[in-house]
């Protein structure tokens, strides 16, 4: 089984036990942490694709350590202008396990929560109406 998350910003296939590195993660070495943006799942031949995650869907992964990448010389230079620049760059990187790819925990959420948000957001909209409506029929 394998899965293709959205982690810090970048897609990454991953499966189950598989060790990779990405961006710089705020989280404590040893700690396990959860991604919620599962893009693609496929189970022996049974694939699910998101529109554009998939709901209900997560990766769960322990981070093993945090460290910095390989150096990258950034040399910049114009001909015939005596214009040279050097400088070097390491990328921060966090190093982690997959630990399971699986169903996450249902979030509650009540109906009832939703309806008053939206009500809220009707008697907002509807005083701004009435607010520009009442400042056209003002005429000189």
């Amino acid at each position: 089984m394998y899965a293709i998350v959205d982690i810090a910003g970048q897609q990454f296939k991953v499966e189950k036990d598989q060790k990779i590195f990405v961006h710089r993660l705020d989280a404590k070495e040893g700690s396990k942490i959860s991604f919620d943006k599962v893009l693609l799942t496929d189970d022996k031949g049974k694939i699910n694709i998101g529109k554009p995650i998939l709901e209900g869907v997560s990766v769960s992964a322990k981070i093993l350590e945090h460290l910095k990448g390989d150096k990258v010389t950034v040399f910049k230079k114009k001909r015939r202008k005596g214009y040279k620049v050097k400088n070097g760059h390491r990328q921060y990187l966090t190093k982690i396990e997959i630990d399971s790819i699986g169903k996450a925990a249902k979030k509650s959420t009540k109906k009832t929560d939703s309806v008053k948000e939206t009500t809220a957001t009707k008697k907002k909209v509807s005083t701004a109406k009435k607010k520009s409506t009442a400042k056209k029929s003002v005429k000189k």
